[in-house]
């Protein structure tokens, strides 16, 4: 099989003009429209967001390659620096490291368009197979062509804050990875492992588009690499997937990058003030006013 990416505009027309693109865009706008952050909370907030990403991700990856159940605190501890953690299958252990490693190589691509990182992460992930992959290759280096005439001098493609372009800037990730789920993973979650260096080549794609990142958990990528294999219009149905996820993430993004520690702390005081009149009131409401009363003036 010989994979070739082209970027058929129609194509990308069509998923962009996806209603769950269109709202995913909608929420990619709210978020983007922050930066750049200015504000130490704010930057302190993302920089949390982002180490709660990796974890997140290599969690679902970790998963994926040992069939096992992985834990947030197993991926967390790896995150940290851990090698081993007690009474934890070290399988557990030594996917996390590879999903770390891995996610560490492929760092740098949303900032150089280096193919070859991409490629480096696939094999940190056991698929060796896939740097010495003609396919992938020219599927990668097809998608940097068609994406340079949107970067500046410097290689970047700015950021965005048009919705209808972040919404082609989506579609076009969607028709790359749609693409690359074809070369690694063409029998959908059966060939799950091998699809894994996609999750992380999606994001440093967006990332490279100026579209935030995207995290999904084990279910959900198993049954979108079913949904691809099975489409007949494949990147469409990833779109239609992914999308709903994306504008749940860039919208829980925005909340995590905004949330401020002291008014949550007001707002929940404010909260449990309020239940406890609420069941005050509905403890007395039994008691009924006597008209007779006198009245006292204060």
């Amino acid at each position: 099989m010989t994979a070739e990416f082209q970027l058929d505009e129609t194509v990308v027309d069509r998923i962009a003009a996806l209603p769950a693109v269109c709202e995913a865009a909608q929420a990619a706008a709210g978020l983007i429209a922050l930066w750049p952050l200015t504000d130490a909370m704010q930057m302190d907030n993302d920089a949390k967001y982002a180490e709660n990403l990796q974890v997140r991700i290599t969690r679902t990856m970790a998963a994926m390659m040992t069939g096992e159940d992985v834990t947030v605190p197993d991926a967390e501890y790896v995150y940290e620096g851990a090698d081993w953690i007690p009474g934890r299958p070290q399988s557990i252990v030594d996917a996390l490291l590879a999903a770390n490693d891995a996610y560490d190589l492929m760092a740098d691509y949303s900032e150089t368009g280096d193919v070859t990182l991409v490629t480096d992460a696939a094999a940190a992930l056991g698929d060796a197979g896939a740097a010495d992959n003609a396919d992938v290759r020219a599927v990668l280096e097809a998608v940097e062509t068609s994406i340079a005439p949107k970067a500046t001098d410097e290689g970047h493609v700015p950021p965005s804050g048009d919705e209808d372009e972040i919404a082609r800037r989506f579609a076009i990730v969607m028709v790359a990875c749609e693409t690359l789920f074809r070369v690694l993973a063409g029998q959908g979650a059966a060939d799950a492992a091998r699809a894994l260096p996609v999750i992380l080549y999606a994001n440093e794609l967006g990332e490279r588009l100026a579209i935030p990142r995207v995290c999904m958990g084990v279910e959900a990528f198993r049954g979108l690499l079913d949904a691809v294999a099975g489409s007949d219009d494949a990147a469409t149905a990833l779109a239609g997937i992914v999308a709903p996820l994306a504008a749940s993430e860039w919208t829980k993004h925005r909340e995590d990058v905004l949330w401020d520690p002291e008014e949550a702390k007001k707002r929940a005081k404010e909260e449990d003030e309020r239940k406890s009149k609420e069941a005050l009131a509905a403890k007395f409401a039994h008691v009924k006013d006597d008209p007779n009363k006198e009245t006292v003036e204060l």
